[in-house]
Order: C-alpha cells, then sequence, then structure tokens
C-alpha cells in the first residue's frame, strides 16, 4: 500500500517487515521512473530511462491481504536506497532532503532476486545502478485540460433559450 520503502529499515516497518521476512520479492518491469528535480528553484519532474530504451527491473516486494470470504488485495513497494552520492540520483529530491533512489535490477539478477532467501543474499541487490547507462530529462507534467467555459447565453437572465 506504501510506493516506497527505505531498504535500510523494511525488515522493522509494520507496512513491509512480513513481506521482507517471508522473502515475498518482486521485480517491477518499467520503462522509465520520475523524479522531482528542483535545479530551476521549482520542482520539475524529471524523466529516468536506460540509455538504449530498453526495459528494466526494480526490486520490489509483494504482499496479499484477505482471502477466504474477502477479496484478495495485492499490492507492492519498490525499495529504496541512499543516493546522497549517486553521480546521477543526487540531482533530485528537494534541497536538503536525503536523496534516495529505486534499486535497478541487472537483467541477468532477476531470478537471483526473485529466488533469494537469505538477508547477505538479498542485501547484495540493494547497490546503486550504473549511471553511465541511464539518461535523465526534463518532462514535465502535461498541463491539465482546462473544462472549456460554457458559451454565455443569448437570453440574459436564462440558462437557456426557451421554445
Amino acid at each position: 500500500m506504501t510506493y516506497n520503502a527505505r531498504s535500510e529499515t523494511v525488515a522493522e516497518k509494520s507496512s513491509f517487515r512480513n513481506a521482507w521476512r517471508h522473502c515475498q520479492f518482486c521485480v517491477i518491469p518499467v520503462q522509465a521512473f520520475f523524479e522531482p528535480n528542483y535545479e530551476s528553484g521549482k520542482a520539475v519532474r524529471w524523466r529516468i530511462e536506460r540509455e538504449d530504451g530498453k526495459p528494466f527491473g526494480l526490486a520490489g516486494l509483494w504482499e496479499s491481504r484477505g482471502g477466504k470470504d474477502e477479496e484478495t488485495t495485492w499490492s507492492f513497494t519498490m525499495l529504496t536506497i541512499n543516493a546522497d552520492e549517486h553521480p546521477l540520483m543526487h540531482r533530485f529530491h528537494k534541497p536538503g532532503d536525503e536523496k534516495r533512489s529505486v534499486v535497478v535490477l541487472d537483467d541477468d539478477a532477476w531470478l537471483a532476486w526473485l529466488t533469494s532467501d537469505r538477508e547477505d543474499q538479498v542485501r547484495g541487490f540493494l547497490q546503486q545502478f550504473a549511471p553511465g547507462r541511464f539518461r535523465a530529462v526534463a518532462d514535465p507534467r502535461p498541463a491539465s485540460r482546462v473544462k472549456p467555459a460554457s458559451p454565455p447565453s443569448l437570453f440574459p437572465g436564462e440558462d437557456s433559450p426557451s421554445a
């Protein structure tokens, strides 16, 4: 139910510790992820993607709730790590805030991540990604569409012409 889980405290937080303890690891396939950049003085959404444009996987945890007499609800969270010193990711988030990054899994590590069952194995995956394989570009959200105003009435004091 929470988008991000700090890898440093994931085993302790009530939101995540059950999934962590039961090794409920998942790979979250993405084309890109987005982060706020404040270099212009205000938050601008930036897109981070692979240089080659290919999709990639993020390390995550999954959880399910319900069952038996109630509908099962599935959720997942992305694991994050400190990125204060990362050559690319240190540019994102508010000035003065800790810099965080999602955990990008190498393409050939997905199966090992999914089948890890020891904390020392899992912690080995929680590393910064190679910045040279990624690019970041400003990608502001499109302006919200404003509903056009209704045309003025032809008959003052009335909402619509009467027949």
